[in-house]
């Protein structure tokens, strides 16, 4: 957290588009990995997808949910309430999961046989989906500045 806030200080980021940007990415990195070498070894892809949401599921139950969790105990035992501000999170919130629902339509549709599935198939099919996720990727990146920076407004 100190780290990337300095860092974002540094070339002037707000802290959520540092988040956004070089936490979410650097935290995320060595899930694409794992999922890379899942879908090597797997004769399906459902140990690479599996490990993608499972890891995404463990980061915000455990690492959110538990620490606010605690957090939430700490204050009721002070008599007082824990109070976290939303902040940009429910446009964020609301930009990925309509990007996620994109996502997940593209993957349910590649598992048509003609298509190859959801990692295989013609190479055209596989780079139009590379170049889709990654586009939906910077649109969320844009979005989430704009709104950070009061270029759009959020909710």
């Amino acid at each position: 957290g100190d780290l990337a806030s300095h860092f974002g200080c540094t070339i002037g980021l707000k802290d959520s588009v540092t988040a956004v940007v070089f936490v979410a990415f650097g935290t995320s990195v060595p899930d694409m990995f794992a999922s890379k070498a899942a879908a090597i070894q797997d004769l399906y892809s459902d140990a690479s997808i599996g490990n993608v949401t499972g890891s995404n599921a463990i980061n915000v139950f455990l690492g959110i949910g538990l620490a606010w969790s605690v957090a939430a105990i700490y204050w009721a035992l002070q008599g007082q309430e824990f109070y976290v501000s939303a902040g940009t999170l429910a446009f964020s919130v609301t930009l990925f999961t309509i990007f996620a629902f994109v996502c997940i339509s593209v993957l349910l549709y590649r598992r048509r046989p003609h298509l190859g599935g959801e990692l295989g198939g013609p190479r055209g099919c596989k780079l139009a989906t590379t170049w889709l996720f990654v586009g939906l990727w910077l649109l969320y990146i844009l979005f989430a500045t704009l709104e950070a920076y009061c270029y759009i407004k959020g909710f």
